[in-house]
């Protein structure tokens, strides 16, 4: 009963990570399109962007990572259902890393202006230099739906409990 309880944690937690490429790929060009816009406004040549490899759709790392760890979470989910001791071995280490990786997506999220800024004065270009950050991460997170500040407020919740909730089940078996 236990395992099965981690194992529900478990595909929520695949579902959690899954929807981040989803979104990403639903959304993410029309976020591109409205942070090109305000770096515009702000008299940024155009393409600047796609010069530094910014992009706000589910390319690359936005999608092999999230979508390898709903895989994880959800072979490890398979496993747990059928009582295999390896299911529980597995949730051991694999739980840990999710928690640590949530971790840094929250500390980057909660960092993304700061760190925005640093990358940029790192290129030394001086038109980089100048752009209002704030601004530039406004105007693209304003062209995803509200729904998605919520969405994304739930996930960590949902990642984080569920991740120890699925710990404290195996504890308890």
């Amino acid at each position: 009963m236990n395992a099965d309880l981690a194992a529900v944690m478990q595909l929520l937690i695949a579902l959690a990570f899954v929807s981040i490429p989803i979104v990403r790929h639903r959304f993410g060009p029309a976020a591109t399109t409205a942070a090109e816009a305000e770096l515009s406004r702000q008299g940024v040549r155009p393409g600047v962007l796609a010069e530094n490899g910014l992009r706000f759709d589910a390319s690359g790392h936005e999608t092999w990572a999230p979508v390898s760890v709903a895989v994880i979470m959800t072979a490890i989910a398979a496993l747990n259902f059928a009582g295999s001791d390896w299911g529980q071995t597995l949730t051991w280490i694999f739980q840990s890393l999710v928690i640590v990786m949530n971790g840094l997506i929250l500390y980057s999220n909660l960092t993304a202006v700061s760190s925005v800024r640093t990358a940029f004065e790192r290129k030394g270009d001086p038109e980089l230099a100048r752009i209002d950050v704030p601004a530039f991460l406004n105007a693209a997170e304003n062209a995803f739906p509200g729904w998605v500040r919520i969405q994304q407020n739930i996930r960590h919740p949902i990642v984080f409990g569920g991740s120890a909730v699925a710990l404290v089940a195996l504890i308890l078996l």
